[in-house]
């Protein structure tokens, strides 16, 4: 097969018509291991024909460092991508980690990319050893040592942790894998006195004491806690400790042994749906107007996509937009909202998340206002109809 053909090229409303069409029932699942790959563009062409024909979409990345993947595959032919991955010895025996809620939708279509890393964490990896890692603890210790006082950190992205995570975690403002594993040095090194608020997302954590003995890390998938953990140990933090699997195996092994579950609320995932729910708790609130909410969402104005948490009244009086300007180019036939977009960057490239809940309701009120004095957002609109 021609490599150029080895790539999707049908539009998104297509494959969501085709996905929706679809009759077979499909499982989501994730691994990643680090290994040494050679001959990586090869390997991206060989594993995309052979994953094509048993019907698996998903987002894979792979570079020399190794494989980082979250895909749906046809139930039915689970069997034969597990004899497909262990067919290689790069990959034999890889953990999987089945997704927790799955409606067969997760994603699209197949794309499978070479980068220099598996995770664009930002670090400099010669700078630090990085098999140098924590210990894995399964769900059981990761509880018990939680209840014991050891610090828990969440090492995902803040809008990650907008909608759940374990109780009493330290939750980074960063927006990226590498600033908030600085936040965590800096927050680690700082060494605040027992009850001293700490910066989070949504909730403040307990009191801790000021000399924690233990760290406990946990991310999506576990992923991330490697280079975490490794490059916290090469920061002179000896005891550090990781969730094996991450959330997404935590589940499963509670759900498996009965136990109760310290992680509250949802668990974002980077795919169609967005989120996966783990308990009924809800710990955020809607970014519009302030309702108990953990509903998360893009702004479907095309050149906004910015995720923020959003309920489903909002959803509708703001046509699923994260403010009236959006709302009034959303709503736009599709040929004129794709000439006002022309040569505009998208917002979201800049800025994953709404990051300013009150600062984003307060540019509501202003625009509501202005909106009820002008009728427009957008005169410039106007003027191009006029």
């Amino acid at each position: 097969m021609e490599t150029h053909r080895l790539r999707n090229i049908l539009h998104p409303d297509l494959l969501r018509e085709r996905l929706a069409s679809e009759q077979r029932v499909r499982t989501t699942l994730s691994f990643y291991r680090y290994v040494r790959l050679t001959e990586v563009e090869a390997l991206r062409h060989a594993l995309y024909e052979e994953w094509e024909r048993l019907g698996v979409l998903g987002r894979i990345y792979l570079a020399q460092e190794g494989i980082n993947a979250q895909v749906s595959v046809p139930t039915a032919n689970l069997e034969a991508f597990r004899a497909n991955l262990d067919g290689r010895e790069a990959f034999r025996d890889v953990p999987w980690k089945i997704a927790v809620e799955d409606d067969g939708k997760s994603f699209l279509k197949l794309a499978i990319k070479v980068r220099r890393k598996i995770v664009a964490d930002g670090l400099t990896d010669d700078a630090f050893d990085v098999t140098d890692v924590g210990r894995h603890l399964d769900a059981a210790t990761f509880n018990r040592k939680l209840e014991e006082g050891a610090l828990v950190i969440d090492m995902r992205n803040n809008y990650e942790c907008l909608i759940g995570h374990f109780e009493g975690a330290y939750l980074p403002k960063a927006d990226t894998f590498r600033g908030a594993i600085e936040e965590v040095v800096e927050m680690l090194r700082a060494q605040p006195a027992q009850g001293s608020e700490q910066p989070t997302c949504t909730v403040a954590p307990p009191d801790r004491p000021s000399s924690p003995t233990e760290i406990l890390l946990y991310c999506t998938g576990g992923i991330r806690c490697e280079k975490a953990s490794a490059y916290l140990k090469h920061h002179g933090f000896a005891n550090v400790n990781q969730l094996h699997g991450g959330i997404i195996d935590y589940t499963r092994q509670i759900k498996a042994q009965g136990l109760e579950s310290k992680y509250k609320g949802q668990n974002f995932v980077f795919d169609e749906r967005l989120a996966e729910r783990i308990t009924d708790d809800v710990v955020s609130h809607c970014m519009q107007c302030g309702a108990p909410c953990d509903r998360i969402a893009n702004c479907q104005e095309a050149s906004c996509n910015i995720l923020l948490v959003q309920c489903p009244e909002c959803a509708r009086k703001y046509n699923d937009c994260c403010s009236p300007s959006c709302r009034e180019i959303h709503q736009l036939p599709p040929d004129e909202q794709r000439a006002w977009r022309k040569g505009r960057n998208t917002r979201s490239s800049k800025t994953k998340a709404i990051n300013d809940p009150e600062g984003l309701r307060r540019r509501i009120r202003e625009e509501e206002e202005q909106l009820a004095r002008t009728g427009t957002l957008h005169p410039e609109i106007i003027q191009a109809q006029a």
